[in-house]
């Protein structure tokens, strides 16, 4: 056995931090990853620093914040940051490594550092590329099926799978990996990287584990008081989107995203049984987290690029070796962590030196950040969050708004202080720490130590005429296209005055 542990990194795609049953959820199941909190360390302030895919990925495997890595909106066609990598680091220092599902980089084919990816990319024919996942696909007698069910990426209408069981993405990502493991060089120690799609729509479950919330064991969405006023211009597009969803439009989505939940809690156990199997298990490092999380209706809202708690505090669980001490067992640690902290502290438990140019911080070493800054968006949709001690100050430019919580005392964010007295103090200074961090066009929202912000504006809603970048059937592939991006507010009719 090699005498540096494996390391295995597993993500997920729009998983909040609160979805697990070790965190106290009411409705959702989750017995493996339970498990795993028992038996290491569960971190209840991690957040995504830019809740949204793709700079939440750059952080992820370069340890650095979106300011160093140059992307905090949807730079779908920027390539890696000319930075060491994760998974570079872990080769340099004698690994071998291994990817499997979505990487969501560009050029779609890029290792970043590993030796080899086995990629899902959830159909993105538009970058020229036919990935793995399509491939077995086809393989299977099924080319260019797998968007048949007509559900889209991008919103909240669901059905079951419709195809064996074996071919839904969370099986398949499964399968590569267990080869993957098997197929290790002896006597080498590795690190594998395992990137679930789900529960990221579309909402395409099995229908066994549909079954499994069928009986009505599914929480409702909760609102807070702030939520029924008027709302931010960013917030109005949001809300915008799920306007038209009733009641039971709302379950039978909460349900399904649920039950994919569920799925990869399940999917799991067959990792660490062949871990197990292969007589690797003792001597592995395991973490899984998620790139953010998804509102999920809360406060009337749905999907990420939030700084709310179900959108962008992500889940951050952590098991060393046997014996490990630094991780302990069955520990709960409240620091305030960021995605940039997995790289430095996946690093520090297998003894590799951390690159200088990472800014995150080993969560198994001593030193502790005050604050956390978080960023996504630009112009009128851009927000900004401080998570210091129990207080989150959430600021959007447009507008000039801000909204101040007591995320201890208040979790569900019901309360919104920013107008209370009894705070002042604290928003004021988390207001400071703000303006300290604003850059890149930023700084023009503040003068003279106070925020001014850009003008405010209504949002009107317009034709969603792509169906939030719905996928058709891909035989024979479909021709590669520009790289616009389609979002809900690209066809919308805005207001620029308020």
């Amino acid at each position: 056995m090699p005498r540096q542990p494996n390391v295995l990194l597993i993500t997920t795609d729009h998983w909040p931090a609160a979805l697990l049953g070790a965190a106290g959820h009411p409705s959702i199941l989750t017995p493996t990853l339970d498990e795993f909190a028992r038996s290491g360390a569960r971190f209840t302030n991690c957040y995504s620093e830019c809740p949204v895919c793709i700079p939440a990925r750059r952080t992820l495997m370069t340890g650095v914040s979106p300011r160093k890595h140059g992307d905090r909106d949807f730079g779908e066609t920027k390539p890696m940051p000319a930075l060491p990598t994760l998974a570079q680091t872990f080769r340099d220092a004698g690994y071998q490594a291994y990817a499997v599902g979505k990487l969501h980089v560009y050029p779609q084919r890029s290792r970043i550092g590993f030796d080899d990816v086995i990629l899902d990319e959830e159909g993105r024919t538009q970058y020229g590329v036919i990935d793995d996942y399509e491939m077995f696909l086809g393989d299977r007698g099924f080319p260019g099926r797998q968007f048949d069910h007509g559900m889209s990426n991008n919103d909240y209408n669901t059905r079951p799978w419709p195809l064996p069981e074996d071919t839904h993405a969370t099986n398949w990502a499964t399968a590569q990996m267990v080869r993957a493991i098997k197929r290790r060089e002896r006597g080498k120690p590795a690190f594998w990287f395992l990137s679930y799609r789900h529960p990221h729509p579309p909402l395409v479950p099995l229908q066994a584990y549909l079954d499994m919330y069928a009986a009505g064991d599914v929480d409702e969405p909760c609102s807070g008081e702030w939520a029924s006023g008027e709302l931010p211009y960013s917030l109005q597009a949001v809300r915008a989107r799920a306007a038209h969803m009733t009641p039971r439009q709302i379950r039978a989505a909460r349900q399904a995203f649920y039950a994919l939940c569920t799925h990869i809690d399940h999917q799991l156990r067959v990792v660490i049984g062949t871990l197990r199997e292969e007589d690797l298990l003792d001597n592995t490092v395991i973490c899984f987290t998620s790139d953010h999380g998804d509102m999920l209706g809360n406060h009337g809202m749905w999907a990420k690029k939030l700084f709310y708690e179900p959108s962008a505090n992500v889940p951050l669980i952590l098991t060393g070796a046997a014996g490990c001490k630094r991780t302990g067992r069955g520990r709960i640690d409240a620091r305030i962590a960021g995605w940039q902290d997995v790289m430095p502290t996946l690093l520090d438990l297998a003894g590799i030196d951390i690159p200088a140019s990472v800014e995150g911080l080993s969560l198994v070493g001593e030193k502790r950040r005050d604050l956390l800054y978080g960023e996504v968006g630009e112009g009128d949709h851009a927000t900004r969050m401080i998570r210091r001690g129990r207080y989150k100050l959430i600021y959007y430019a447009a507008g000039n708004r801000r909204q101040l919580f007591d995320v201890e005392a208040d979790p569900r964010e019901l309360r919104d202080l920013a107008g209370n007295a009894a705070h002042a103090a604290a928003l004021e200074e988390l207001t400071a720490d703000l303006i300290d961090r604003l850059y890149g066009g930023d700084e023009a929202w503040a003068a003279d130590g106070r925020l001014q912000g850009r003008p405010d504006r209504r949002f009107r809603l317009g034709a969603n005429r792509g169906l939030s970048s719905q996928r058709g059937h891909h035989w024979p592939p479909p021709p590669k296209t520009d790289m616009q991006q389609i979002v809900w507010h690209v066809e919308a009719e805005e207001d620029a005055q308020p």
